[in-house]
């Protein structure tokens, strides 16, 4: 690797890094807790003030549980293939499809039966964005505003996500989908916590 390849990695770390912790839902001061590294280090790492060195990649890959290559962005192999790392939020699976950096975010997520004591509506929030569902199996309730839609497979919806707006599986069997959100979409769906039991 050339000295113009090694500036071109050590200047996307910063935003991988950001885009990660972010993704992650962590805050610097978290992050730094589950590192061991200060948090004035971590700021300046992702804002590209201070060039990253192993001592302190090795930490954030495992807090992250990632490879070391995904976070430098190791020299393309001509294979596009990603490994995605499937976590759990509130009951459900987050499977991501794409990686984090930046622009639109692909998972497919995975919702089980609710269980009887968990039938109502579900819980609505806003942001600023946009969304768009794709389902692949079951029935998906998408309480819109006002109104309740039931998704079933091959249907998709696509909406403004400043209407609040909520999922929940319609049906007796699991529902699987596809989403695709912008970054601020993405923070909120996946670090918001719901205040419902």
């Amino acid at each position: 690797m050339g000295d113009e390849d090694l500036a071109q990695v050590l200047t996307a770390v910063g935003p991988r890094l950001r885009a990660l912790r972010i993704a992650r839902g962590l805050t610097l001061a978290q992050l730094g807790e589950k590192t061991g590294i200060s948090l004035s280090t971590l700021s300046r790492l992702e804002s590209g003030q201070r060039e990253a060195t192993l001592k302190l990649l090795l930490p954030l890959a495992k807090a992250h549980g990632v490879p070391l290559d995904e976070l430098v962005g190791a020299p393309a192999t001509g294979d596009p293939r990603i490994h995605p790392r499937p976590f759990t939020r509130y009951g459900q699976t987050w499977i991501p499809l794409t990686r984090f950096l930046g622009g639109l975010h692909a998972y497919k997520q995975l919702l089980p039966v609710r269980p009887p004591d968990q039938q109502g509506r579900p819980e609505q929030g806003s942001h600023e964005g946009y969304e768009w569902l794709y389902v692949l199996s079951g029935r998906l309730l998408l309480a819109l505003g006002d109104h309740d839609l039931v998704l079933t497979a091959g249907e998709a919806a696509e909406f403004d996500t400043r209407t609040p707006h909520g999922v929940a599986n319609a049906g007796d069997h699991p529902v699987e989908w596809l989403a695709l959100y912008g970054a601020q979409g993405e923070r909120m769906h996946v670090r918001a916590r719901p205040t419902g039991p």
